[in-house]
C-alpha cells in the first residue's frame, strides 16, 4: 500500500498532467477557432454584433428628500446612508417622501 506522501506526489504529478493538457486542448480549440474565422471572414467585431443595447434611462425625479441636508433620492438602486439611518433610528420613508 502506497503512503501518504507517495499518494500525495502522485496526485500532485495528475495535477500537472491535467493542467497541461488542458493548456494544450485550449490551444488547439483557439487555433481551431481562428481557422474559421479566416475561412468565414468574421472579426471580433463581428462576434459582438448581435447584442441588443438597453433602452436608454432618463434623469428620475427625486421621490424622498432629506429636509436637513436637501440631499434626495430617488428610490432606485441602494438607498443612501442618510436615510438607511434615519430608517434604523425608527423613522420611515414616508417621511422624507417629496410633496
Amino acid at each position: 500500500m502506497a503512503t501518504y506522501k507517495e499518494l500525495k506526489a502522485q496526485a500532485e504529478a495528475l495535477l500537472q498532467q491535467a493542467e497541461a493538457a488542458r493548456r494544450a486542448e485550449i490551444a488547439a480549440v483557439v487555433a481551431e477557432i481562428q481557422a474559421r474565422m479566416k475561412e468565414f471572414g468574421i472579426t471580433p467585431a463581428d462576434l459582438k454584433g448581435g447584442a441588443k443595447k438597453g433602452k436608454a434611462r432618463g434623469a428620475v425625479a427625486a421621490k424622498y428628500r432629506n429636509p436637513a441636508t436637501g440631499k434626495s433620492w430617488s428610490g432606485r438602486g441602494r438607498a443612501p446612508r442618510w436615510l438607511a439611518d434615519a430608517l434604523a433610528k425608527g423613522r420611515t420613508k414616508d417621511e422624507f417622501l417629496v410633496g
